[in-house]
């Protein structure tokens, strides 16, 4: 069977978030996906405080206005360069990363993943 990408570059703007759904070890699961440049880094879109989903209706998410990624549920706030929570009920603690990689023009899960 050929995997397809998880979302063309085109259609995701540079500092952009999206959200796609992709199997991961046997799971259908909802991915998060943050754009800088050419480089995108990729999480499971699910907040560590709760449990819940990040995004506050499918695929559209809060930033604040220092560009940090906002949970619509509690508030935490997660810096995007790690993923790591920097504001709210879990700091400190990381948003479970999942492995992409770029390659003709599109986001990939990177092979064994």
């Amino acid at each position: 069977m050929k995997a397809d990408p998880l979302l063309k570059l085109d259609h995701f703007p540079d500092d952009g978030l999206a959200e796609v759904e992709a199997v991961v070890d046997g799971d259908a699961e909802s991915l998060l996906l943050f754009r800088d440049g050419d480089r995108v880094r990729a999480w499971f879109n699910i907040c560590p405080h709760a449990g819940r989903r990040l995004d506050w209706s499918p695929g559209r998410f809060l930033r604040s206005k220092d560009g940090l990624l906002v949970c619509a549920a509690h508030g935490a706030s997660f810096e995007l360069g790690r993923g790591e929570c920097v504001a709210g009920p879990c700091r400190g603690e990381h948003l479970r990363e999942v492995a992409v990689e770029v390659r003709d023009g599109a986001v990939w899960l990177t092979a064994g993943d």
